[in-house]
């Protein structure tokens, strides 16, 4: 799961959320999470609960995130735990008629959610936890796979190289962009950031980017530039020949390296078949040690002939019949050279 791309249900319990935006100044951002959840894999489904009559200062945003608000009335006409009903009940039927969506997102701190994520994890799927620290449950929060809290979200990025403002606009948007899918990318402890990683990286946060529009014909053009203004350091893999990003921000602060290191990426594991190890054996093998499990040569069975003159094979002899008794006299003789003739 960790080298391929994860599909994300995000469920957002937004009664719960609010609790803990009371007595704040700060507002709601829902543009924080789903930054923070795109570097994690594509977000396929996207709800939110609640009774959207007491926040509907919050509902454009959401719209515009393209979040289905599920509205749950009040909770006089409904009971007190409804929304947190109809929040299980459809991660419930995703998690058995979805089998390709195999990470679930948990906006909320309730302790009634635990059951659901207990669930989750028996059938195989990565639970993510997101919520405000001071209306979370510690039995919330230790029962996830994952727990980020809001407030973290807001914590400054490490420092990365400035960005020279005489670049052109264009240019300066594409390399802030690469710049945080980088660092996206360390977030989620990727150690090879390979170009077509990064790629990937970037569509998912803007989907809309394409390095022809900050001019260039290709991505791996987008690196070199990039390279070339002190941002990224580049290596290229020995086997597929691509770019690979070795170091960017505060790893730039060390000596550089003279020359572009090449990247080993390691080879697959196959299982060795029994016409594998055999091809294997008489490669490394000396001819005597499988000789003797063949059948002997034409030229081999000539040379282990005896030497001297080949046993003739036993003659049968026939008995010699009895001879014939002479004709006795007046009888006919037999025709021969003379004719018949009586004696």
């Amino acid at each position: 799961m960790a080298d391929s791309e994860r599909s994300l249900a995000l469920f957002i319990d937004f009664e719960n959320l609010a609790l803990g935006f009371v007595n704040k100044r700060e507002r709601f951002e829902i543009q924080r999470i789903l930054k923070r959840m795109v570097e994690k894999g594509r977000l396929v489904v996207k709800k939110a609960y609640a009774d959207w009559g007491r926040y509907a200062s919050y509902t454009e945003a959401l719209h515009e995130a393209a979040i289905e608000l599920i509205e749950i009335p009040r909770r006089s006409q409904t009971g007190k735990n409804s929304a947190d009903i109809r929040l299980c009940v459809d991660a419930m039927d995703l998690a058995y008629s979805k089998e390709h969506i195999d990470t679930f997102v948990i906006v909320s701190g309730d302790s009634d959610f635990t059951p659901l994520v207990s669930k989750l994890k028996e059938l195989g799927k990565h639970v993510i936890g997101l919520g405000m620290q001071s209306s979370t449950s510690d039995l919330l929060r230790d029962n996830c796979d994952e727990f980020i809290y809001y407030e973290d979200l807001e914590a400054t990025p490490a420092e990365t190289p400035l960005i020279d403002p005489r670049l052109p606009e264009n240019k300066r948007k594409a390399f802030s962009l690469l710049l945080d899918s980088l660092l996206a990318l360390r977030r989620e402890n990727k150690e090879v950031l390979h170009s077509s990683l990064i790629k990937d990286t970037m569509k998912r946060i803007k989907p809309s980017f394409n390095e022809t529009y900050h001019g260039y014909r290709t991505f791996s053009a987008l690196l070199e530039d990039a390279e070339k203004q002190g941002l990224v350091e580049l290596a290229t893999d020995r086997r597929s020949g691509t770019y690979v990003v070795t170091r960017f921000g505060e790893e730039l602060r060390s000596e550089p390296t003279r020359e572009r290191p090449v990247v080993d990426r390691p080879m697959p594991r196959h299982r060795r078949t029994t016409r594998t190890r055999r091809a294997a054996t008489r490669a490394t093998a000396p001819a005597s040690a499988y000789r003797q499990h063949e059948p002997a040569s034409t030229d081999a069975a000539e040379e282990n002939k005896p030497v001297g003159p080949s046993p003739q094979p036993a003659q049968v002899t026939a008995s010699p019949e009895p001879p014939a008794p002479p004709p006795s006299p007046g009888e006919p003789k037999e025709p021969g050279e003379f004719g018949y003739g009586i004696y």
